[in-house]
């Protein structure tokens, strides 16, 4: 039998990455939509990691016996203050196109050096297990904005966040190659170690 996991999002790009990466022969993984529930959720903390405890705490009230993940990531800029951090999905608004957030933000970096361009995505998952553990992870990934958006492999803040080692947006390379080193890809890697070792001492 399966172990249930409910993510907390409704982004089926995001649940894409999430069934690839967690895998689905031990897992029946559904999204809040997919579950049948529909709640309404006040992001208000103050950090990646407790807003993604916000949201999986929410989702648990409503799914006693599933194990709930929920994350919250974004894109953090040094030379802008680690501009949009925990603000990226709202970052202008959130009903705002990431292709004009994306204008934004080089726009904003005109002029800057490609050295001082430094910027990184961050991960963080939490789970809440029904015996009501909880665990948090972060992943990160290193790398800086680009002068142009590159790629229609990814979404978001993809097609202008370029890696320092190939000079390549994240929106120009396999997904496959995305989620081996994306910070998504490394907090749910993670998480799924939290997992396993959950099942076993339950065992």
């Amino acid at each position: 039998m399966k172990t249930k996991i409910i993510f907390a999002t409704g982004n089926a790009n995001k649940m894409r990455e999430i069934r690839e990466i967690l895998g689905e022969d031990n897992y029946d993984i559904k999204s809040m939509k997919e579950a049948g529930i529909d709640c309404d959720i006040v992001e208000d903390g103050s950090t990646f990691e407790e807003n993604s405890l916000i949201k999986a705490r929410a989702i648990s009230e409503y799914a006693k016996d599933a194990i709930i993940l929920a994350d919250d990531s974004g894109l953090e800029i040094d030379a802008l203050n680690k501009e949009p951090g925990i603000y990226s999905a709202r970052y202008m608004g959130e009903d705002t196109s990431y292709d004009i957030k994306n204008a934004n933000l080089i726009e904003r970096l005109d002029g800057v050096k490609k050295e001082d361009r430094g910027a990184r995505f961050v991960c963080a998952v939490s789970a809440v297990f029904p015996d009501g553990k909880e665990e948090c992870v972060r992943g990160t990934i290193e790398g800086y904005i680009g002068y142009e958006p590159m790629g229609t492999n990814g979404f978001g803040y993809d097609p202008i966040f370029y890696l320092w080692d190939k000079d390549v947006s994240t929106a120009s390379i396999s997904p496959e190659e995305k989620n081996a080193i994306s910070h998504r890809g490394k907090a749910l890697r993670m998480i799924k170690e939290e997992i396993v070792k959950h099942e076993n001492i339950s065992c």
